[in-house]
């Protein structure tokens, strides 16, 4: 499949997704879904009664490309690879979702402390003749996180924009003992995955 140019749309609003994707080099637009729960989000981030954590995780990334991928047929925007993606952490088969406020950011934290926790991001391309997804998991171990490590951290903006209340690649970084999977997938995007699923959509990439 011959693209047009070699640029994507990126349906996310992660900064940290624009940054690894330049990092590889992909040139982008974002084309953002709505996701004021109050406005009604474009898709929902809901799980399912019982829905586990793998399959909330390629639903949620699967539906956010269809949709981007119909957004940009009904306003006839030039054909391009979608890219949209979404990552959670999971603790005991419990879905971690963002924090919504000082309390829960604190608790997510407690619970991870000391403790080895999943990340999984899945990654979901569409095209006019390509719809590909690929999930991937990693393994993170906290070392134990004192009262006061908690508070220092959950005082800053950190916690509230990720999944699981912290950020690997910002001062979350001092409590992770061990990972084991990929770097770039704990901080939303895996890389070599997200290339592959590229390179079959049409996009040349080195």
């Amino acid at each position: 499949m011959k693209l047009l140019d070699k640029k994507i749309y990126l349906a996310s609003r992660s900064p940290r997704r624009c940054d690894l994707l330049r990092q590889i080099g992909v040139d982008f637009e974002l084309l953002s879904l709505r996701s004021d729960a109050a406005r009604g989000a474009d898709v929902s981030e809901i799980a399912l009664p019982g829905e586990a954590a793998l399959d909330y995780v390629a639903r949620v990334a699967n539906e956010k490309a269809a949709f981007a991928w119909h957004v940009v047929q009904c306003r006839r925007l030039p054909a391009r690879p979608v890219l949209a993606a979404d990552t959670t952490v999971t603790v005991d088969g419990e879905i971690l979702h963002k924090p919504a406020n000082l309390d829960e950011a604190v608790h997510m934290l407690e619970r991870l402390s000391g403790r080895t926790h999943q990340v999984l991001t899945s990654v979901a391309v569409h095209h006019t003749h390509f719809a590909g997804q690929f999930t991937q998991t990693s393994s993170v171990r906290f070392t134990i996180l004192s009262a006061a490590s908690i508070k220092a951290y959950c005082a800053t903006s950190e916690p509230y924009d990720k999944a699981g209340g912290y950020g690997i690649q910002g001062l979350a970084a001092l409590f992770v003992e061990h990972i084991e999977g990929s770097y770039s997938g704990i901080m939303g995007l895996p890389l070599f995955e997200t290339a592959r699923l590229l390179r079959q959509a049409g996009l040349p990439l080195a």
